[in-house]
């Protein structure tokens, strides 16, 4: 108790600002004279096209459904990043209160559960026009739940590799001028921004612990905002499949201006134009992998042979497909169309339905509600492969 009031302490007394000027994270903005700016601005045009169609091609149920599921996916390779392994059927187990045994798994789930929950609260408006703001800053940070205090800026100084961030005492002062800078741009200038917002908010490193996943709830609540996503493709997990690069960018984003051809700032206005290629790509990259996972012909013949291979098993009534193959056509069934579909009576539609609800592959907000359609990340790996890898360890 002692050590740790004298811990205490010492991280209140070096709650010191050294009057860093704001303008050593400058080049905040890729400037307008910058060579590959065009190309950029070409990057950013296509990923707006590109999730702006994806999102309409998609039924509102089915958006829906899989919103859920990215959210899971997003959840583990954020956390993947920072070496923390916690597959999405152990999410999707944690979300139902089914805990493991194991004191380290069962606190990985509680820590997944918190960044779902976060971002749900993201993708239903919670941060809407506050992504780059210090208070919405804050409330992420404060709604992981982390193990320090939730939502409190540093009181100490640190260093993460070979860069030393600005003094605790400055925190506040550089978030307030990230938040002016990023806040007023138009769509085009938002999407280019999204990389440096992503680094910079590193940079600066406004918590003891959790800046990571802060900052790539951050960039996915303005990605959200600025190009409509529906949150149903997540660049996290372009990410931490390239994470050797990312993090190498990262790194070089730190560097100071190399040169007098790079740029105006403190910082390498190169490092960051080659982080923001990499980041919108990769960006761009996801949403063709989902547009690819989720073509209407390719799903549907997926999930309609797994679903004659439960009926062959005597897992699912006979038919059960008929009810699955409307749903994904419509987005959602009420409940008394099933009968005519099964043809068999209302008794037996209602057993089918009731089976694949038990299955976890429709869904209804209520028992006389719609049936919509659910992606439970036990199935993924038949419905949606690649999305994450499969879990062989079902202890």
């Amino acid at each position: 108790m002692t050590t740790l009031k004298a811990d205490i302490k010492a991280d209140i007394s070096a709650a010191v600002d050294r009057g860093e000027s704001v303008s050593l994270m400058e080049p905040l903005l890729i400037g307008d004279g910058a060579k590959e700016r065009g190309a950029l601005t070409d990057l950013a045009v296509d990923l707006a096209a590109r999730a702006a169609g994806f999102r309409r091609s998609l039924p509102d149920g089915v958006r829906g459904a899989l919103a859920d599921l990215v959210r899971a996916m997003n959840c583990y390779y954020s956390n993947l990043i920072e070496g923390h392994d916690t597959h999405p059927v152990d999410i999707e187990r944690a979300l139902k209160k089914d805990y493991s045994n194991d004191p380290r798994k069962r606190d990985l789930q509680l820590e997944a559960a918190a960044h779902i929950a976060v971002q749900q609260w993201i993708d239903t408006g919670g941060l809407a026009g506050r992504a780059v703001s210090t208070a919405g800053i804050r409330e992420i940070h404060q709604r992981l739940r982390l193990k320090l205090v939730p939502g409190e800026l540093r009181t100490r100084d640190v260093k993460v590799g070979q860069h030393v961030s600005i003094s605790a005492g400055a925190v506040p002062r550089f978030l307030d001028a990230f938040e002016r800078r990023f806040s007023r741009l138009g769509k085009t200038e938002s999407i280019l921004s999204a990389a440096a917002a992503h680094h910079r908010l590193l940079w600066i490193h406004p918590f003891i612990d959790g800046n990571g996943r802060v900052a790539r709830l951050m960039s996915h609540a303005s990605l959200l905002e600025t190009l409509d996503t529906g949150g149903i493709w997540s660049a996290a997990r372009g990410l931490a499949r390239n994470v050797v690069a990312y993090k190498t960018h990262l790194a070089n984003c730190d560097l100071q201006r190399q040169n007098d051809l790079d740029g105006r700032g403190n910082l390498s206005e190169e490092a960051l134009i080659e982080f923001t290629r990499f980041f919108l790509e990769v960006c761009i990259d996801q949403v063709r992998f989902m547009e690819e996972l989720l073509q209407p012909d390719r799903l549907r013949a997926r999930i309609l042979l797994w679903t004659e291979e439960e009926i062959r098993l005597g897992l699912l009534p006979p038919k059960s497909g008929n009810v699955l193959e409307a749903v994904l056509y419509r987005g959602e069934l009420p409940r008394g169309d099933s009968a005519g579909l099964v043809a068999t009576g209302e008794r037996q539609a209602r057993r089918i339905v009731a089976a694949l609800i038990e299955k976890g592959v429709l869904t209804s907000e209520s028992s006389r509600a719609a049936l919509r359609l659910a992606f439970p990340a036990t199935l993924a790996p038949r419905w949606m492969p690649g999305m994450f890898p499969e879990k062989s360890d079902r202890t």
